[in-house]
């Protein structure tokens, strides 16, 4: 049984809308054409060049092809070729799509000017699904970057600024905000519990009223955080409001539903909220879509509101006026909003770590701020000092980031870095606990017992002397007359008064030497005279007014501590580093006690405890080390050494300089900013 061929009409109404054309000068291709169709074709020079219409064109001179050859290779083009052979050239063959033989029967040829109609509709086809899935891949791809940008971001405020940002870019908002859900802290202390309500074994922790503790409420509030507007200025504050549906955030926060507006001031009927319209009447802006999606962590707890206004055709649009609306805004796509629903999950879970990792680094640094209190507690005398030195020694290291000597062009600190500095300043001490008590708080040469004992020992002598005077004096009247005892009395009252006058020196001289001085000075000979200087105990025995190991003490030369003493104060570094070493240090500050086990070390060699050369001292330890040594010689809270003025600290710094013992260049910085002048001076949390 045949198939009937289809007329021309029957043809033209089957096949997709389509141009048939042929090349001028050859009128075989326009009678063919004109004999299938009864639409009449049209020249190809004169189609319009951008038309994307599909165009199907018919050549039977192959010379015509050649002269089109370019135009011919369009998407939306298809030749067909009336030819008994291939073109044996191949740049003319690859541009035909099809051949069909002369006297092709005209059904044949209606088919295939359909197929070759088709083949540029599928073409266009594939076409746009490609480019579809070119975009969802790079929509894929932008959204994994995103969310691997919001899980590397730490800094809150730097996070909400992405998580809004981001949300915008995606859906072309001109406008948006973002609330935070947050808890309030109770105002007043919660009753006393019942005692009539408390167990026998006691209530817990959570149960009993604790003054220092701030307790929630209970009550949520929304917070707005954030706004962002390319249109126009806002002038932002953050508030809070409540939770509640009268507003549109708040009925999302509430409810956990998205709300998605074409045009916010013709709401759907029954819906509780409505929007402020304040800030338009008061900006000239005209808030017309709106998208506010909840952000839920992983507990799916909502945690936050994104609220986007005004969809663009274009993110680089403006709304200049109200009258622009119409021709910019339109509303939010289903796809934006699934779009915006994921992403907020992730801002979320980013924001909720974020959180965490702040209330980690408040734990720490509570926890360092304790434990460098708490040591410097031991020696009173010394509080403050670790506190002070951490803020010179940042001080100095922002001034050397920001220093255009070429000697430091090179050096450039992170925020990783600067905090790796900051707390191997406060904890540079800590080793400190590993040092015994007496000798950390030993102010003068001597200990307190051993000057009191030695203050005791000169009464005694004292009393002996005023003893044997007086037994003297008795023997003297014995032996003679009243008055031949009244012309010797002067003789015996300035003997008595010599030589108590000599032991009064000789404690002064002892009291005096006991005061630790900062430069190596002074001569203790007298001392020795002292020692020399012989009494009699109560039982006849003969002992030194000034033992050896107390002239020892007495004869140090700088400082209060004997080479024993000092070689105890000295281990604190070890102990530091030990210490340190022990703590599990993330990557970013995993050099803290590398840093810290230097700072009494020395660029010739010469310091403790391990003796390094200047290449193995690392520069923010030299840093460290100037300010420590500025505030030891500069602070006024040690009894063991008279505090130095600022003039004299830095003269002594520039003779340590001289000697080769720290970094001049660093020193200059210090002196030329004034880093000296910021001791007291928190410096920036890093």
């Amino acid at each position: 049984m045949s198939t009937p061929v289809p007329s021309p009409e029957a043809f033209a109404a089957a096949r997709p809308a389509a141009i048939l054309s042929f090349f001028p000068a050859d009128p075989q291709a326009e009678a063919t054409l004109r004999s299938i169709s009864d639409v009449d074709p049209i020249p190809f020079d004169q189609l319009d060049a951008e038309s994307e219409e599909a165009i199907v064109i018919l050549v039977v001179n192959p010379v015509r092809l050649s002269q089109h050859i370019q135009e011919a290779r369009r998407d939306n083009v298809r030749v067909i070729a009336i030819s008994d052979e291939r073109y044996e050239d191949i740049e003319l063959d690859s541009a035909v799509h099809s051949y069909l033989p002369s006297h092709t029967p005209s059904g044949i040829l209606r088919r295939t000017v359909d197929s070759a109609v088709a083949h540029v509709f599928l073409w266009n086809g594939f076409q746009m699904l490609d480019d579809r899935f070119e975009g969802l891949t790079r929509e894929i791809q932008e959204l994994n970057q995103i969310g691997a940008a919001l899980s590397a971001e730490h800094d809150t405020g730097k996070l909400l600024e992405m998580i809004l940002t981001k949300c915008r870019g995606l859906t072309r908002a001109d406008a948006g905000s973002l609330y935070l859900v947050e808890q309030e802290t109770a105002t007043e202390p919660p009753p006393p519990p019942n005692p009539a309500s408390i167990p026998a074994h006691g209530a817990k922790a959570s149960e009993v009223p604790a003054p220092d503790v701030q307790l929630a409420s209970g009550k949520k509030v929304l917070r707005f955080k954030l706004a962002q507007n390319d249109s126009v200025s806002i002038p932002f504050r953050e508030v809070t409001i409540p939770i509640s549906e009268k507003s549109i955030a708040g009925y999302v926060a509430l409810r956990g539903e998205i709300v998605n507006l074409a045009d916010a001031y013709s709401l759907p009927p029954g819906v509780p909220y409505s929007i402020n319209r304040k800030f338009d009447e008061d900006s000239g802006y005209r808030t017309c879509s709106i998208l506010a999606v909840p952000m839920r962590d992983q507990k799916d707890e909502i945690v936050g509101v994104v609220q986007l206004i005004n969809a663009k055709h274009a993110v680089d649009m403006r709304i200049e006026s109200t009258n622009a609306i119409a021709s910019t805004v339109v509303p939010f796509t289903t796809h934006q909003q699934d779009i915006v629903a994921s992403l907020a999950s992730q801002a979320a879970v980013a924001y909720e770590n974020s959180q965490l990792y702040a209330s980690i680094q408040r734990l720490f640094e509570g926890f360092v701020k304790a434990s460098v209190t708490a040591i410097e507690a031991r020696d009173p005398t010394t509080s403050g000092h670790s506190f002070r030195v951490a803020n010179l020694t940042v001080a100095l290291a922002e001034v050397v980031d920001r220093s255009e000597d070429p000697l430091f062009a090179d050096i450039n600190f992170t925020r990783s870095e600067m905090k790796e500095i900051r707390y191997a300043s406060l904890l540079h001490d800590f080793g400190k606990v590993g040092v015994r008590e007496e000798v950390l708080v030993k102010a003068k040469k001597l200990y307190p017992g051993q000057l009191d004992l030695i203050q005791q020992r000169f009464e005694y002598v004292k009393r002996t002397i005023e003893n044997e005077s007086l037994n003297a004096r008795v023997q003297y009247l014995l032996e003679k007359s009243r008055e031949e005892y009244l012309a010797k009395q002067p003789d015996l009252d300035g003997d008595l008064a010599k030589r108590l006058a000599e032991l009064d020196h000789y404690y002064q001289t002892i009291a005096s030497a006991n005061e630790p001085t900062v430069l190596p000075e002074g001569s203790f000979d007298s001392l020795n005279e002292i020692m020399r200087t012989a009494f009699h105990a109560y039982n006849g025995d003969e002992h030194p007014l000034l033992r050896e190991d107390e002239v020892r003490l007495l004869s140090i030369r700088k400082g209060s501590l004997d080479d024993a003493e000092r070689q105890q104060i000295e281990s604190h570094v070890v102990h530091t580093y030990n210490f340190l070493s022990k703590i599990p240090w993330t990557k970013e500050i995993r050099l803290i006690p590398t840093i810290a086990r230097g700072h009494h070390e020395k660029l010739n060699g010469y310091g403790y405890p391990y003796k390094l050369a200047a290449v193995e001292i690392p520069i923010q330890t030299r840093m460290m080390t100037i300010s420590d040594i500025f505030d030891a010689l500069s602070a006024s809270d040690r009894p063991y050494k008279k505090a130095v003025s600022q003039e004299r600290a830095l003269q002594i710094l520039g003779f340590a300089v001289k000697d080769g013992e720290i970094d001049g260049s660093l020193f200059k910085l210090f002196v030329d900013a004034k880093v000296f002048d910021r001791w007291k001076i928190e410096p920036f949390p890093y």
